[in-house]
This record gives C-alpha cells, structure tokens and sequence, in this order.
C-alpha cells in the first residue's frame, strides 16, 4: 500500500509554530493570505483597490465603499476569541495522533472547556 504524503509528513514544532503564527498580526496575515491568495478582491463588484479601516480591521473597496472583514465567510466569523487563539487550537488539533479531549485543549489555550 502506497504511503498517505499527508500522514507521513514532518510536524511542526512549537519554536517553528510561534515564530510563524505567535502574533494576532501573523495570524491575521495568514487568514488575508489564505482568502485572497492574489490580492484583495471585492465580493461585491469585483475590484481590486481598497484600503484599510484600521480601526475595526476592516477592508473597505475603493469602488463600491463595501467593507468586509477578512474573517468573515470563513470558520473563524463570529468568533470572539483572538485568531492567536483558534491557530493555537488547530495547531495542538493537528499536531496529537491519538487526538485531545476538550479539557486538555481547554488548559493549553487557557479557556474553558466549553470554548474548546
């Protein structure tokens, strides 16, 4: 039987994990990155400019003033917990063989169990 690429491939550790994701700007840069992987592109019209509200975070298009969120459509809407958190989660989701109870989940990212 042929070897699963994904099942066979090197973890990452957590030195190598905070330096890419250790910030709530690294993360957020990751979510843009992911959603708009050639540049901003607006849901609504279709353009390209936009400029950046930077108090709430939010993308605003330079044509029809449409401002979106780069989380929003994504797993992470609605959420109140920092992206720093939910990338935390999924690293230590993914990182485990034998998988992790919410409780322990709970206590690596310091919230409660029910947030896990």
């Amino acid at each position: 039987m042929a070897r699963n690429k994904v099942q066979f491939q090197n973890g990452l550790s957590e030195p190598e994990f905070e330096g890419l994701y250790g910030t709530e700007e690294q993360c957020r840069a990751a979510v843009v990155a992911s959603r708009w992987p050639d540049g901003f592109v607006c849901s609504e019209c279709g353009g390209t400019r936009h400029s950046v509200v930077k108090t709430r975070g939010l993308y605003q298009c330079s044509a029809c003033r449409t401002q979106t969120s780069p989380i929003a459509g994504t797993i992470f809407a609605a959420t109140k917990l920092k992206l720093r958190v939910w990338f935390r989660a999924l690293y230590h989701l993914s990182q485990t063989t034998q998988g992790i109870s919410s409780i322990e989940l709970g206590r690596r990212l310091g919230v409660t169990q029910t947030t896990a």
